[in-house]
């Protein structure tokens, strides 16, 4: 199989370069990987920025038992950091990805130009499906517009088939970022397909039942899990061994935050579907997707809440609303505009 979609895979690296990256003559391009990273995406990307004029580096590490923070411990910082701190670009095709680490906070805070792209564990059927098979302008254009509905809003209700029922405000200071993919200015950037932000924390209540995946302690879950919120904090966890587990996980670190909501956000992208890749399951369309643990300052600026670590827990066919105004019924688009311009996405016709 190590000629699977070899001519698609060209498409989408070029994508990523010369679309999203934007990657120009002479502009160094820094590659993180490791053992658990799918080389065959890592290299396109090498050769692509290489044929493009820019100056490919790949960095290619053994893989930490963790991610985030328990990434630091592990890892070659000091070389690590030496690299980052001097690059144009950085994209992280790493499996325990860097986010959310001392390395990421302290690169991307000494690097003011740098344009820092998180692919984590990208394999090359989610790297062809998500970037050679996607319009990215049109899809930024939906995003932005969902985003924009969302940062309009003060109270905003989640509802999913399997059960979750959660509602919360909107914090004025935090903004609503629409994930285009595109990092072709300074700052860090993600895979494009959802809308991510942090509310008030602490008006977080309600039921959360993940019905998809839990990533990256569990993977696609064989049952659902329920999570009881109040005030932004898990009280309980229901579910058998996959409960169990995660929850002594989360309990592990001894750090209240691992018990905390992050962030919250609702995933559009097309070519999506579950597969216990972080970046895709948190993309599948009408879904909506909640972080516990590290808070990134990003979305709580001027700082972020660090933690031990960082989980992504994944539900299902989500209803929307926004002020008490339904945008989504169970993954599907119902506000007319959002809809128009879902369609012509779905067609990749461009208006």
């Amino acid at each position: 199989m190590s000629d699977l979609f070899e001519y698609e895979l060209g498409k989408a690296s070029g994508v990523l370069v010369a679309e999203h990256f934007k990657l120009r003559e002479g502009e160094s391009l820094v590659i993180t990987c490791d053992t658990e990273s799918d080389m065959r995406v890592v290299d396109a990307t090498a050769r692509t920025a290489f044929a493009a004029g820019g100056k490919p580096m790949v960095v290619r590490t053994a893989a930490p038992l963790g991610v985030a923070r328990e990434t630091d411990g592990f890892l070659p910082v000091g070389p690590l950091r030496g690299a980052l701190t001097s690059a144009d670009c950085w994209v992280e095709f790493n499996k325990q990805y860097l986010l959310y680490s001392e390395t990421w906070q302290r690169v991307t805070s000494e690097n003011p130009r740098l344009r820092y792209l998180c692919l984590p564990a990208m394999n090359v059927d989610v790297f062809v499906r998500l970037f050679a098979r996607v319009d990215p302008r049109m899809l930024a254009d939906f995003l932005t517009a969902v985003a924009t509905r969302i940062g309009g809003a003060r109270h905003v209700r989640l509802v999913t088939a399997a059960g979750t029922d959660v509602g919360f405000q909107n914090a004025p200071t935090h903004p609503v970022l629409p994930r285009t993919g595109y990092a072709d200015r300074p700052g860090t950037h993600m895979l494009a397909g959802m809308i991510a932000w942090a509310p008030e924390f602490e008006s977080i209540d309600g039921v959360l039942v993940f019905d998809g995946s839990i990533v990256p302690q569990i993977g696609i879950l064989s049952h659902p899990l329920t999570v009881r919120l109040r005030r932004g904090e898990i009280q309980s966890l229901e579910g058998g061994r996959e409960a169990e587990a995660w929850g002594s996980w989360l309990r592990s670190f001894d750090d209240p935050q691992m018990l905390r909501v992050a962030h919250v956000s609702c995933g559009f992208h097309p070519g999506a579907k579950l597969t216990g890749q972080i970046g895709e399951d948190e993309r599948i369309w009408g879904g909506c997707q909640w972080g516990f643990g590290a808070v990134a300052s990003y979305l709580t600026p001027p700082r972020g809440t660090p933690a031990a670590s960082h989980t992504d827990a994944i539900s299902l066919r989500c209803s929307i609303w926004l002020d008490g105004r339904q945008i989504t019924d169970l993954g599907k688009v119902v506000d007319p505009d959002l809809a128009s311009l879902a369609g012509a996405l779905k067609r990749g016709e461009r208006r």
